[in-house]
């Protein structure tokens, strides 16, 4: 008898289930949508999802994850036990309060369209939500924001240092990012403000830049992930802020040495975990109207390389969580993890497109129309169908 389907059966009877685009139209909602807040977390380099959320339940994980893979749940510094077939990484403890308190929804065996293993044209993929790398040059969450009435100079901002593809298009999006050069004296501002009353487009840009910085102001301008994390936190709780964030995490192309404890995955994970607390805290009582979507390029591979860490893979995992969230539970179909099971012979294999998860997310969360959606978010996705019963039910009303 095939284990991996009985747990695939069973788990699902448990748990169920700026380069500028062509301007978009802009619809009109009769509730007040823009309340809500979104948090979009890009792990780059490839989030090794088995890692994160390792299916301690298969009777296959010990064998297919031996040297690479954190003590069993109820082990000294094991993982953290959330069902009977999956676990968190040890690091993960804020994730598994957010669990207990169902505000956590973990994806797994997800993957974008593309399922080769170059870096450059997975994250093209993941950012301009085409099937296919290169195809599209705005990205899926600008399209997204088009289609929201905009209410304020701004819906969105970016927290990096350039403006990634994923928000570059005809939506209007801020950017800001830490400096470590000493701020310019106020003779030097009103003198390039004077200079961009000329140009239309850079003087709305500085405004931009300047009410970004007085957000900003009560905020630690460290660039760890944290203090970015808390940075949008408090952007996102101004009456009159933006009301979608943007947040880059490097380090995740973990090739050697990952499960060492002072190792680039462990940390990355502690980073990524207090980063989620810190956003919480800053959010305040916004945290309630709040999606955190947490996602990567691709998976790793299953089994532990030559040099004890992993390679490029295919599925993996990814998050949702936030006060909106309906969580506490696990959303996979799991394939198992049986040498017969994977994909190619070395990786998970995904059964999830994470395009579904989002237009869950546009649709319930933002109240982004179906036909929006399909027609010009994520254009010829038509065979994939949106996740559903992803967001409480009411919180699309929340406002504060």
């Amino acid at each position: 008898m095939n284990m991996a389907k009985i747990n695939r059966r069973t788990l699902l009877t448990t748990v169920g289930v700026a380069a500028a685009a062509s301007p978009l139209p802009r619809l009109v909602f009769a509730s007040p949508v823009i309340e809500r807040r979104l948090v979009v977390i890009v792990q780059r380099g490839g989030m090794d999802g088995l890692a994160a959320l390792p299916a301690y339940g298969d009777p296959h994980f010990e064998a297919a994850r031996a040297g690479i893979a954190a003590p069993p749940p109820g082990s000294t510094g094991g993982a953290l036990a959330l069902d009977t077939l999956f676990a968190l990484h040890p690091s993960l403890t804020e994730f598994a309060t957010l669990y207990r308190e169902q505000s956590l929804l973990p994806i797994h065996a997800t993957c974008v369209a593309y399922h080769g293993r170059s870096h450059f044209d997975a994250q093209n993929v993941l950012d301009n939500g085409a099937a296919v790398p290169y195809l599209l040059k705005s990205g899926w969450l600008n399209r997204a924001l088009s289609a929201l009435p905009n209410s304020r100079d701004d819906l969105g901002i970016a927290i990096a240092q350039t403006m990634p593809v994923i928000m570059r298009g005809d939506a209007v999006i801020t950017s800001w990012y830490p400096s470590i050069l000493p701020p310019p004296d106020t003779d030097t501002i009103a003198r390039i403000a004077a200079m961009y009353t000329r140009d239309p487009k850079l003087d709305a840009a500085l405004a931009r830049a300047r009410s970004a910085h007085e957000m900003a102001a009560d905020v630690d301008a460290g660039a760890q992930f944290v203090n970015l994390m808390a940075a949008a936190g408090v952007f996102l709780a101004k009456p009159q802020g933006p009301r979608v964030a943007l947040i880059e995490s490097t380090g995740w192309d973990t090739h050697a040495n990952q499960a060492a404890t002072y190792g680039a995955l462990t940390r990355n994970l502690r980073e990524l975990n207090g980063g989620v607390a810190s956003l919480r805290e800053a959010l305040g009582s916004a945290w309630a109207a709040t999606v955190v979507l947490i996602m990567t390029e691709f998976g790793r591979t299953v089994a532990m390389n030559g040099t004890a860490g992993t390679d490029h893979g295919t599925g993996g995992a990814a998050f949702l969580l936030g006060g909106a969230v309906a969580g506490g539970r696990v959303l996979a179909d799991w394939p198992g993890l049986r040498p017969n099971d994977l994909y190619e012979g070395r990786d998970l294999r995904p059964t999830t497109d994470l395009r579904a998860v989002v237009k869950g997310v546009l649709a319930e969360h933002l109240g982004i129309p179906d036909a929006h959606i399909e027609r010009l978010v994520f254009p010829d996705s038509a065979d994939v169908k949106p996740s559903r019963d992803l967001i409480h039910s009411g919180s699309a009303t929340t406002s504060t």
